[in-house]
């Protein structure tokens, strides 16, 4: 059981990382409305008010992928290396959000490591099964 345990340590510490930095864009949603006035169930109004409402909703969109791949990844490949590779995950969503807030144009960067973050976490995880099921059918 102990060394169950420790396999699924770092995987659940992104996670709960992941889960507290959505927590805090969502935060930030709740902020931006009262700061630029746009009340729910308002979702447009001022476009630094919608900067702030994209990057809530692109990290929910993106947390669809990049969870199931982390703990896929560490299951079937490392868990460690799936951790390392979620750590980018989640500072790539952190430029994402720092560089959106400010203006459009500043998110790439951020956007592109995460994306690459997860696309690394995914195709491990389909290497992994594919691997392993060879193992079963030999």
């Amino acid at each position: 059981m102990l060394a169950e345990t420790n396999a699924t340590l770092w995987p659940s510490l992104v996670t709960a990382s992941a889960l507290l930095l959505y927590f805090v864009v969502t935060i930030n949603v709740g902020r931006a409305r009262f700061t630029y006035k746009v009340s729910p169930p308002q979702m447009s109004g001022n476009p630094d008010f919608e900067r702030v409402l994209r990057v809530q909703q692109n990290t929910l969109e993106q947390m669809i992928l990049f969870l199931p791949s982390l703990w896929l990844f560490s299951q079937f490949i490392s868990p460690i290396w799936g951790s390392a590779i979620g750590a980018v995950w989640i500072i790539g969503r952190i430029l994402f959000a720092w560089g959106y807030y400010q203006a459009a144009e500043k998110r790439a960067v951020g956007f592109g490591i995460s994306t690459l973050a997860t696309l690394a976490l995914l195709g491990g995880s389909f290497t992994g099964i594919i691997m392993s099921l060879l193992k079963v059918l030999a």
